[in-house]
């Protein structure tokens, strides 16, 4: 009977595997879904529906997306989990992705194991600002005003794990100061409160700042990427101004269900790259303060287990607990 049962399952392993090289023979034979897991209207989501037209082009098949918020990005993460490795769910990943793991005490779901890269982006800075009432031009004048005043200045974030959180830890650690964390569910009431001086610094993304950059109502000592930014040459990184070591970057990476076939996944790399060539993405990336990468399945897999890396440092040593 042992013998029986193992070839059965022997031959519904050959006839599974038959069925994914058919499939990705036709790929794609129906429309494909990009997952978001976050709600309609944000940076993703936009990075997302612009994607998912330029791919829909070069794969000649409709591209859509679905979204799918909730439990910082474990929703809609598990659902692609769940579904099967034949390219027609794929997850848009961003640097929750990577930090989930040290956060949270069990997933629903292996971040690496459950999942096959398909393409690095796009990778995105924060910008430091504060008030222009804080009496600080650069960052080395930051650093020494708030080693004058120890748990004195405050830093607002979108919520404990988030870019603007961990970037302002990733400083706090490195430049040895006392920082306040104040955590606000999203962008819009922290940087209200910014501009109202109820908190002085922040470490938030281009599109969220940009317009009061602008105008004068906050100001911008750096920004938080390897590099400087082509969309603010002006700015310096931290690292530059003084702060050794220090960088924090968000991203985009798109990946699909383990066990997904070879020939699928390079079809929807080189249908990401062909998208990315796209005008729409070229004003995306100066609005969003983007650098485009459509790096191949690879490249995004060192990525993601490098940030995963580096940032379980971080949290662990800084005792940072997902409330």
């Amino acid at each position: 009977m042992r013998i029986a049962s193992l070839a059965g399952a022997g031959l519904c392993g050959a006839l599974v595997a038959i069925s994914l090289v058919v499939a990705a023979a036709s790929y794609p034979d129906r429309p494909v879904k990009i997952v978001v897991p976050f709600a309609p209207g944000g940076g993703t989501d936009v990075i997302a529906r612009t994607l998912a037209d330029g791919m829909g082009k070069a794969l000649n098949q409709t591209v859509f997306v679905e979204n799918k918020p909730g439990a910082g990005t474990i929703i809609g993460t598990e659902a692609v989990a769940a579904s099967p490795p034949d390219g027609a769910a794929l997850l848009m990943a961003t640097f929750a992705h990577a930090v989930n793991p040290s956060l949270k005490a069990k997933l629903p779901y292996d971040t690496f194991a459950d999942f096959a890269p398909v393409a690095l982006v796009a990778r995105s800075f924060n910008i430091v600002v504060v008030n222009p009432k804080l009496p600080v031009q650069n960052v080395a004048e930051l650093i020494a005003y708030a080693k004058a005043r120890p748990a004195k200045l405050s830093y607002g974030s979108y919520g404990i794990g988030t870019s603007a959180h961990l970037a302002g830890e990733l400083f706090k650690n490195l430049a040895q100061v006392d920082l306040v964390h104040v955590p606000y569910k999203g962008a819009a009431p922290a940087i209200t409160d910014l501009l109202g001086g109820q908190i002085e610094v922040m470490f938030t993304t281009v599109a969220s700042v940009a317009p009061y950059i602008q105008s004068g109502q906050l100001r911008a000592l750096a920004v938080t990427s390897a590099e400087r930014s082509k969309a603010f040459p002006e700015l310096p990184t931290v690292e530059e101004a003084g702060l050794p070591g220090y960088v924090a970057e968000s991203w985009y990476g798109l990946f699909a269900r383990a066990g997904t076939p070879i020939e699928i996944i390079d079809k929807l790399n080189n249908a990401t790259r062909q998208a990315l060539t796209a005008d729409a993405f070229a004003t995306l990336a100066r609005n969003e303060g983007l650098t485009l990468v459509a790096a191949p399945p690879s490249e995004l897999d060192r990525y993601v287990h490098g940030e995963e890396a580096r940032w379980r440092k971080l949290v662990q040593s800084a005792n940072i607990k997902d409330e």
